[in-house]
């Protein structure tokens, strides 16, 4: 997003700000959609961003949803039942049958208790319900092979569910498509086994590779495609031997987000010189750090033929920690200045400590076709921190 449209933004709804470019958001996913084959199917993970969801293109086929509270969002936003595939580590038998009295086409099951509360809910609401177990990869997230196993050799007992596949997912900020062929390959020996000892041909393997979305380099985006183009010669390949989806929700939402923050004070402690923001690291983030030693794709609204300098720029909460970047170099700031953040439409948005010092969490503005849509005003978090008091409990 230019310069002149940023400039609009801030003018329009003042900072702190969230802006999520919708264009940037479907670009992203139709470069996926082409690097992966139209045999391949996606899938958002809208954790890592769910105001996006406003305009989510055609091109997704299912968004996952880990939470009742992502559900709800998804029911408010008209998102259709057979575009959801409803997973999460934490399941209980009252968001499992919500779940399936809603429709979600899919649901994933983390563990042997899943897999119970799934059939339980399916036969009391007398429906049919898919299930994809999740592989583990070593963590708290899935079931043990012999586990998913054993689901797999008994699914004839299950009247009221069909095991149509798997999911697996070991984690984000992979950097290196090796890892993405390691782990395909994993998958296609588990697979086989599957099929060898009990018939089973999966019809549905939900994978999400991970991939690492650049956003502190210059040369992002073209670092963003190279490995996008390596992961695909794995991924379009395990493609053509099974009915594939690739569940990603960084690496579609990372380029499309701006944070806009206004510098509150300007001053120069002990030679330093510090900038205090009206934002600071609850809601800035770009690959789960704290800010401060990093640094981001910055770009001060104002126009200055002055020469750079070295800045901290800091937040508002009363921590020394609240360093959003150690040493920017920017030209000379003044209080009014609007500082922009590039490529964090992954997970700043939810991920950050909001109710921290009772600050306010700032508006959210869609962008496409150049026209703003807010659809977040700032939210006071005071209320989340205030205890009831005897007169609200009278």
């Amino acid at each position: 997003m230019d310069k002149t449209a940023l400039k609009t933004a801030a003018a329009k709804y003042g900072t702190p700000l969230y802006l999520f470019d919708l264009d940037a958001f479907t670009a992203r996913a139709e470069k996926v959609r082409a690097a992966f084959g139209s045999h391949v199917q996606l899938c958002y993970s809208m954790k890592a961003n769910p105001f996006v969801l406003r305009g989510l293109p055609d091109v997704f086929r299912w968004v996952e949803v880990c939470s009742p509270g992502e559900l709800t969002i998804c029911e408010k936003l008209g998102i259709a039942p057979e575009r959801i595939l409803y997973s999460g580590v934490n399941k209980g038998a009252d968001d499992v049958a919500r779940a399936v009295a809603l429709g979600a086409d899919l649901l994933t099951a983390e563990s042997t208790l899943h897999f119970e509360l799934i059939c339980a809910a399916a036969a009391a609401q007398g429906k049919h319900v898919r299930v994809l177990p999740r592989l583990t990869a070593g963590s708290q997230f899935g079931m043990d092979p012999a586990a998913l196993e054993a689901l797999v050799a008994r699914r004839a007992e299950f009247p009221n569910v069909t095991i149509v596949g798997i999911h697996y997912f070991s984690g984000t900020q992979k950097r290196k498509d090796a890892v993405i062929a390691k782990e395909l390959a994993h998958l296609d020996e588990y697979l086989t086994m599957l099929h060898d000892k009990y018939g089973f041909t999966a019809q549905h393997v939900e994978y999400g590779p991970g991939l690492n979305a650049e956003c502190l380099r210059d040369d992002a985006e073209a670092r963003d495609g190279a490995l996008l183009d390596a992961a695909a010669e794995h991924i379009r390949a395990f493609g053509e031997k099974y009915p594939l989806t690739i569940e990603m929700g960084r690496f579609f939402a990372a380029p499309c987000g701006t944070f806009l923050t206004g510098v509150a004070d300007a001053k120069c402690n002990l030679g330093v010189n510090y900038a205090v923001c009206d934002g600071g690291m609850h809601q800035v983030k770009y690959d789960g750090q704290l800010m401060g030693m990093q640094s981001p794709p910055l770009t001060l609204l104002r126009e200055s033929a002055a020469a750079a300098e070295p800045w901290m720029l800091c937040g508002s909460l009363c921590t020394t920690a609240d360093v959003l970047v150690r040493e920017a170099q920017l030209p000379p700031l003044r209080v009014g200045d609007v500082i922009a953040f590039g490529r964090c439409g992954a997970y700043s948005v939810t991920e950050g400590v909001a109710v921290f010092l009772s600050r306010d969490m700032p508006r959210v503005a869609l962008c496409r076709g150049g026209d703003f849509t807010l659809v977040r005003d700032r939210f006071a978090t005071d209320v989340l921190n205030t205890c009831r008091t005897p007169e609200d409990e009278a």
